[in-house]
This record gives C-alpha cells, structure tokens and sequence, in this order.
C-alpha cells in the first residue's frame, strides 16, 4: 500500500495532523473513562474503536513518514525526528490496549448493576464469571487500571509533543523570516 502520496502531495503531514489530535483525545478519553465508569458506559463500544482507529493513524503516519523520509533532503533535524516517529507506536498500542480494558471493566459493572437490579439472576453454573466480575469491578483493579491509564496518557501525549515539535523543526528551521516580507502585505 503507498501511503505516500494523496492527491499528488506527500500524505505524511494530513496524516501527522490527524494523530496530533486523536492521541490526545484517546488518551482524555481514556483517563474520563477509567475515573468515572459511567462515561465508559455510556462511550460503549466507541472507547475502543477510538483507540483502534488512533493506533491504525499511528501506524498509518510512520509509514508515510519513512516514506517521506526518502524523498526529501537529508539533515541531522530530519533524521532526529524520523527516529522519534515510531516511537510513539508503543504508546497508541498501550493506548489501544487499555482502551479496550476500560471498555471491559464497564460492561462488567453494567452487567454488575443489571443483576442487582434483579434483571438476572447468578446461576451456578455463572459462579465463576460472578468471582471475576467481582474482582474486575473491584476498586483495587480500578485504582490500578486508572494508574496506568495517567501513565499511558501522559506518555503518549508528551510523546506526541516531542515528535510534533522535532518534526516542525525539521520542516521549518531556517525557512522563514521572523519579520513580514514586502510580498506578503
């Protein structure tokens, strides 16, 4: 797949804009949602697509950037950034991975809450998934899980900062004028 060119144009900028601002809102997303279960309940299913979607552009903006990282010229500024750039894989996929665990804590404390409500009942046979329910709704697994949804977050936002503002650098350094040109007015 050429993830080079859109429309004639290198793709690697759209795509850099679009994880520049889906990674923090993944991660805003995921830190409401660890500290208040029901935003996760009522987000469903939609926590996360939104993780699966920000680390499929994650992937998607490293491609494109070695990509471009072949076609333009070389200097010490571009290279920096390029080694940055997969960097922030691993955050989108904790990102993700996390996403997903949130999701699954909610759903367990919706069907928590559907049982004490008297909508279904514990059979024997559901004594086991009772016991891990409990456990996954337990606030020892929420603290823990809501620990390192801050950690993940914070990582992968202040790694997105890191390779937004390198790649900037890379772009722009030395190619503008810090006062107004006579064209531009």
């Amino acid at each position: 797949m050429n993830v080079g060119l859109i429309n004639g144009l290198p793709g690697h900028p759209l795509f850099v804009h679009g994880a520049a601002v889906l990674v923090p809102l993944t991660a805003l997303a995921l830190v409401i949602c660890a500290l208040w279960p029901p935003a996760a309940r009522r987000l469903g299913v939609v926590l996360p697509l939104l993780g699966l979607v920000t680390l499929g552009l994650v992937v998607l903006t490293t491609e494109s950037g070695e990509w471009l990282e072949d076609r333009v010229r070389e200097s010490s500024l571009v290279e920096e950034h390029a080694e940055m750039g997969p960097g922030l894989t691993p955050w989108a996929i904790a990102l993700f991975v996390l996403t997903v665990v949130v999701w699954l804590l909610g759903h367990v404390g919706r069907r928590q809450e559907r049982a004490r409500g008297g909508e279904g009942e514990t059979t024997p046979s559901e004594g086991g998934a009772s016991t891990v329910a409990r456990a996954a709704s337990s606030l020892s697994v929420r603290v823990v899980v809501l620990v390192i949804a801050l950690v993940v977050a914070a990582g992968a936002v202040i790694q997105v900062y890191r390779i937004g503002d390198s790649g900037a650098r890379a772009a722009w350094h030395g190619r503008f004028s810090t006062s107004p040109s006579e064209a531009g007015r």
